[in-house]
């Protein structure tokens, strides 16, 4: 076995806990019923239409939370703003997870979340303009976000993996 493919410490989080065989879906925007608890009982009209603007132009950049229901629907844990938004865009499924946060999952890049939000904007909007970018238009693009666990690298590698994945799907 090489030592590339060993499992173990120093090898990465994907090296300790094997990667899960089933990814996120897109669920039906009709299947999904808001949460009869959310505290929130007022949404602003002009925000959610600023959101599904957004969601329209780069897409859902943090999904929902869901869980599927006895009668096959899903109810909304965390989400129901964008789930709006979703609806408001006239999109139909909520999708998965956004190429970029794949990317930064298989990269390994996301560790302590300091600067994780920061960067998926960043790099989601350079992306949106600069479909293959070079690594320094990246470094450019992300100067002024701090990585504080040092994943700056695989941050870089992240995007330009999530460019690739973009080209490939045309998203």
């Amino acid at each position: 076995m090489s030592r590339s493919n060993e499992r173990g410490l120093g090898r990465g989080l994907g090296a300790l806990i094997p990667r899960a065989t089933v990814g996120l879906r897109e669920v039906p925007v009709e299947a999904i019923r808001p949460n009869p608890w959310q505290p929130r009982t007022h949404f602003d009209e002009q925000e959610l239409e600023e959101l599904a603007q957004s969601i329209r132009e780069h897409g859902v950049l943090q999904p929902v939370l869901v869980s599927q229901q006895p009668d096959g629907s899903f109810q909304l844990i965390t989400g129901e703003r964008r789930w709006r938004a979703v609806q408001l865009a006239g999109l139909p499924t909520v999708p998965e997870l956004h190429p970029l946060q794949q990317a930064m999952i298989d990269e390994q890049a996301a560790q302590c979340g300091y600067c994780y939000n920061g960067m998926i904007v960043k790099g989601a909007e350079l992306l949106s303009k600069t479909p293959r970018p070079t690594e320094a238009q990246i470094r450019t693009a992300m100067d002024g976000h701090l990585c504080r666990c040092g994943t700056y690298p695989q941050i870089l590698k992240a995007i330009q993996r999530a460019a690739v994945m973009m080209a490939e799907t045309k998203r």
